[in-house]
């Protein structure tokens, strides 16, 4: 299966998933201490590792958070290479007052947005699929 590069195909094709659960994102100077088969990802920084995990197990390991996510997936298979995809789409969101924290994996982009915009933010992205042009 090829990545869609196209824009118009991205958008028009993105079909927003909303996974059940709720996530936060934590910070660990000590990585071996998260089970690699629980993290939803991580990225090294200076300062410590940020891991996205679900917030049960966060809460069962101790550690603090600040903010509760939903995960959105959009589930077109979009390429590394394309151009505008989350310009497009957080631009959208963010004229809805939603914030958004988006990670690329190799098939999917997996937007992180607050708990209580969920609803709203699969509304937003749904209808700019739709009426994208």
């Amino acid at each position: 299966m090829n990545a869609e590069t196209s824009l118009s195909e991205l958008i028009s094709g993105m079909t927003p998933q909303l996974n059940p659960g709720e996530y936060v994102f934590i910070s660990t100077r000590d990585i071996s201490s998260i089970p690699r088969d629980e993290t939803i990802c991580e990225f090294r920084e200076k300062e410590a590792h940020t891991v996205v995990i679900s917030r049960k197990k966060a809460e069962e390991m101790g550690h603090s958070y600040e903010y509760v996510a939903s995960w959105i997936t959009l589930m077109i298979h979009s390429s590394l290479e394309a151009v505008g995809f989350t310009a497009v789409f957080s631009a959208e969101l963010a004229k809805h007052g939603i914030s958004c924290n988006v990670i690329a994996g190799y098939y999917h982009d997996h937007i992180f947005v607050n708990k209580k915009e969920a609803e709203k933010a699969m509304r937003v992205l749904t209808n700019l699929s739709k009426n994208y042009h």
